[in-house]
């Protein structure tokens, strides 16, 4: 199917090549847009902070006063979270079902005193919005928001239903993502989804056209082991040969030096296949040799090297979090680590946790799985999940590649092919390697790809359901 979807997309781009027209900031949809953004920024949606229900009424009301049927607006709390959903009613003449829109309205924690500006309030400054969630995932979920809006206004009816189905803890739990899709299924239920949280491309750090544009079709299992390590302790002016604070050290340190097998998929060498080529340096190449030869040890040996790529590699385990002892004077009595696995399709949940008991080869560390794993297949590829995809990328960069690509982090699409629904990731952000701060300090999303994404979606969305 991979060799099919390569071949169609060339088709596609003789087809429609129309140039990219940069964005009118003062048009009424932008302007919408951007206050949208704002307001969704400048909000604390992170766990403990009980933004999400705020934020998640704060959109009902924008639908509501937009046009669409109250009825066909839901907002349903979730633990300390919340869900959205918003049906975008079609006048059926696809005769097909539903299609799902999914996007997350939390993010990561930050801390102010981190960060060079404030991390919830909407800064732009050099060509770039500023703040914590700015591109992960207020941008998507804006885009997707005003687009039913715009489109709304414009009195556009779809050929089938489009639904709005935003989670409220993607970061985290995923509980709100669960819950779309069992307890709420009947609001959500849809032949597929588009998701607003993956999918796009990296502009080459010098400027110019991207490599290609990834669609996500599969990603990895996000599973966290807690390893732990407790000791009778005692003063430490008399210490004593077992530390739990040095076992857990040595454990963490076993599992640094350890590198999964490396591992390879149809979709995973056809990424590499697609991008190698345009991707410049030793980097490229690698990319190139490796969908040739998923075993040629240099290419393997760069691709491990580069955080953009190790994650397509194999399953990935790194320590993310430690607290341990209980007072400067004594000896430590416990000791523990969080360590986070995404696990390559295939390999699961067990195999990896044992390879990592294995690995620190140490009874006295004792693991728990504090996640409730989901392992999913890949989505198959469809045609007109292709086609409008093709239509939206060609508004900015006419004719360039589209590529299947498995994202190395977790999105709320798993659950939803787990639950039968198959999920495609068609964010239409592109950016530099060098801009991409998501989770980490100073998030920044440049000011043109904001725009961009919007019409992305507009286009999008008028060609999947019209």
């Amino acid at each position: 199917m991979i060799r099919k979807f390569l071949v169609g997309t060339a088709l596609a781009a003789a087809v429609f090549t129309a140039p990219f027209v940069a964005a009118d900031k003062d048009a009424p949809h932008n302007k919408k847009a951007f206050e949208i953004y704002k307001t969704a920024v400048e909000m604390r949606t992170a766990k403990g902070h009980n933004m999400v229900l705020k934020l998640a009424n704060y959109l009902a009301a924008e639908f509501e006063e937009g046009g669409f049927d109250k009825a066909d607006i839901h907002v349903a709390e979730v633990s300390d979270n919340a869900v959205l959903i918003v049906r975008y009613k079609g006048d059926g003449s696809s005769g097909k079902r539903p299609i799902s829109i999914s996007a997350h309205m939390d993010v990561v924690d930050a801390l102010p005193k981190d960060w060079e500006r404030s991390p919830f309030k909407l800064i732009e400054e050099n060509g770039y919005y500023f703040g914590r969630g700015t591109v992960d995932d207020k941008a998507g979920m804006t885009a997707v928001a005003a687009n039913f809006l715009r489109l709304k206004k414009e009195g556009w009816v779809p050929s089938r239903d489009l639904i709005i189905a935003f989670s409220g803890d993607e970061e985290t739990d995923m509980l709100s993502t669960r819950a779309l899709v069992k307890e709420f299924r009947e609001l959500t239920d849809s032949e597929f989804v588009l998701n607003a949280d993956a999918g796009g491309g990296r502009i080459p750090e010098d400027g110019g056209t991207p490599a290609s544009f990834g669609l996500q079709a599969a990603e990895k299992t996000y599973v966290d082991f807690e390893l732990t390590v407790t000791n009778p302790g005692g003063h430490s002016s008399r210490p004593r040969e077992d530390n739990a604070i040095y076992e857990l050290a040595t454990a963490l340190k076993n599992i640094q030096a350890f590198k999964f097998p490396v591992m390879a998929t149809e979709l995973t060498r056809a990424y590499f296949k697609g991008t190698g080529p345009n991707t410049p340096g030793d980097l490229g190449k690698a990319m190139s040799k490796f969908a040739e030869d998923p075993k040629d040890a240099w290419a393997i040996g760069v691709l491990r090297g580069d955080a953009s790529t190790v994650g397509t590699t194999g399953t990935t385990c790194v320590a993310t979090m430690l607290r341990g002892g209980h007072a400067p004077n004594a000896m430590p009595q416990s000791a523990t680590a969080n360590v986070n696995c995404r696990i390559f399709p295939g390999t699961g949940v067990e195999y990896t946790l044992n390879t990592l008991k294995e690995i620190v080869a140490n009874d006295e560390v004792k693991f728990t799985t504090i996640t409730d794993p989901t392992e999913t297949d890949a989505s198959p590829l469809r045609d007109d999940v292709l086609a409008a995809v093709r239509k939206a990328v060609d508004t900015r960069y006419p004719g360039l590649e589209l590529i299947p690509a498995m994202s190395s982090g977790g999105t709320d699409g798993m659950h939803f092919r787990a639950a039968g629904i198959p999920s495609y990731g068609v964010n239409g952000i592109f950016m530099k390697s060098s801009d991409s701060f998501s989770h980490g300090l100073n998030e920044r999303l440049p000011v043109e790809s904001f725009y961009s994404n919007i019409e992305h979606w507009y286009v999008l969305l008028k060609e999947i359901a019209g």
